[in-house]
């Protein structure tokens, strides 16, 4: 089992790599696109292992409404809504605004 863990852990990695600056994803998304729909929280999971890594861009993963979800596993509670800010995506009360115009789904930009 751990090896298939850390087989998903690192697909999920791969994917969130390929979200652009400016936009965001959702969990759920990243496991529709790696045929695993309905695994998000596993998603999350590999998110929640990913901070330590500074290649993955965490702070681009969100929950489905746009909500940042994944904040408190930052180093501090600021650092998801501070990395999104700096990449021009405005967030009001731990939500993206404006979350259908940034939002990415790698189903549609990697065909």
């Amino acid at each position: 089992m751990e090896d298939k863990q850390h087989t998903f852990f690192e697909n999920v990695y791969e994917v969130v790599k390929l979200i652009p600056k400016g936009r965001v994803t959702s969990y759920g998304t990243i496991a529709n696109y790696l045929g695993t729909k309905g695994s998000a929280r596993m998603v999350g999971w590999a998110m929640n292992a990913a901070h330590g890594l500074s290649d993955v861009p965490a702070h681009r993963v969100v929950n489905r409404i746009g909500v940042l979800s994944g904040k408190n596993h930052f180093s501090s509670p600021n650092e998801m809504q501070e990395r999104l800010e700096a990449e021009g995506i405005k967030v009001d009360d731990d939500r993206i605004m404006d979350f259908d115009e940034v939002f990415w789904d790698p189903m549609l930009e990697l065909l």
